[in-house]
């Protein structure tokens, strides 16, 4: 079962307030994003990685795929304005033979192995699946000036992360959906739910944190000990 997985790194991280992209940035004198794709890289059920950027990095992808060996690495696609339209690239590049699609942030370098071949499996079944992980903290609903409306139900929260996996066709179909409907999502799960279809969770880790922050790159400075073989 041929699995792709597109990686959107075409951002520049304002809130990291760096000079060059998140994904970029170094973490144990690697890029951020090399220790994504190596996560993808050791999976058995993936096939190809398909990274989508900003044109003017196109030449530090191909260096990447040299430098560490990323052999399931294609050749870079480049990104749009938005995330999803950086998808919608990327997908218009997925192996013709392809049968589910894995989506996943540039910048989450620690999920782990199971999650990804958990998420394929139950999309495989069910149509879509998100790595997800329980809402730990209690949850408010606020109006726009600030004042607490309610408290929402915290046994049946979850913080979604990545990697979101589906059936090749349900993705493409979600996609030319939005695009006819002018639909802007923040995540591919959104674009499937409006055409009908329900993802089922995977409980993932609260190690898969998304490196958005400088507080959050102190942090994977520390997880990153774990995944260091």
């Amino acid at each position: 079962m041929f699995t792709s997985v597109i990686i959107p790194a075409a951002g520049f991280g304002e809130r990291m307030g760096a000079t060059i992209g998140k994904q970029f940035l170094l973490l144990n004198e690697k890029p951020i994003l090399v220790h994504t794709l190596e996560r993808f890289e050791q999976c058995a059920e993936i096939h190809e990685i398909i990274v989508a950027t900003q044109r003017s990095s196109f030449s530090i992808i191909e260096e990447m795929k040299k430098k560490y060996s990323l052999t399931k690495l294609r050749s870079p696609v480049e990104g749009g304005e938005r995330r999803q339209d950086s998808i919608a690239n990327a997908l218009k590049l997925v192996d013709p033979s392809a049968e589910m699609v894995s989506v996943h942030d540039a910048v989450r370098p620690f999920v782990h192995l199971k999650e990804i071949s958990q998420s394929i499996e139950t999309a495989r079944y069910f149509g879509a699946s998100i790595v997800a992980v329980r809402a730990k903290d209690t949850i408010k609903q606020a109006s726009t000036d600030g004042r607490v409306e309610k408290t929402l139900n915290r046994s049946s929260l979850w913080s979604v992360q990545t990697p979101q996996t589906f059936q090749r066709q349900i993705l493409l179909d979600a996609y030319e959906f939005a695009a006819k409907n002018n639909i802007t999502a923040t995540d591919d799960s959104y674009l499937v739910e409006r055409i009908g279809i329900s993802p089922i969770i995977v409980e993932g880790s609260y190690e898969n944190i998304k490196i958005t922050t400088p507080d959050d790159l102190l942090l994977a400075e520390l997880l990153l000990q774990r995944f260091i073989p």
